[in-house]
């Protein structure tokens, strides 16, 4: 028989990745993991107990492929005929941190869960953060995937 947590018992701790020559699939599987709290043994599927994620170098990001100009994202206004469309391309240009955020809002739960979850995830461009004083552990890419393959 398994414990659930409960909220007094919640601990959040923090992660730092470096996207550098990441992939942005595989870094955001990784990174729903820990925001979810599935890296715990104390993961409770009802239960907000995911850790924070600090992504820095987010414009050195890679897809796999020709995802980056064919990959399309579709999004609809609620009026008759507008849905709209846009490509990895054209979100890069103006955000370039949306691509991941995106991606990794996808693999969360929908609903007021997932949106909660979706706020520890914190996406930087550069080597700078405002977040060093919360110690965050820092997550090598390069251990955890044994084949990186990165197609330009």
């Amino acid at each position: 028989m398994s414990k659930f947590l409960k909220k007094d018992q919640i601990t959040s701790s923090w992660y730092e990745i470096d996207a550098k020559n990441a992939v942005v699939g595989r870094l955001a599987t990784i990174i729903s993991k820990i925001i979810r709290g599935k890296n715990k043994t104390t993961y409770t599927p009802h239960m907000d107990d995911g850790d924070f994620v600090v992504v820095k170098n987010i414009e050195q990001i890679k897809f796999t492929g020709k995802k980056f100009q064919n990959k399309k994202y579709y999004k609809h206004t609620g009026y008759p005929g507008g849905i709209k469309e846009s490509t990895p391309e054209k979100l890069y240009e103006k955000k370039p941190g949306e691509v991941l955020k995106l991606a990794v809002k996808r693999m969360l739960p929908g609903g007021v869960l997932g949106k909660k979850q979706l706020t520890k995830l914190k996406i930087y461009s550069g080597n700078e953060h405002p977040h060093s004083s919360q110690n965050p552990k820092t997550i090598e890419l390069s251990k955890l995937n044994k084949k990186n393959i990165v197609r330009n």
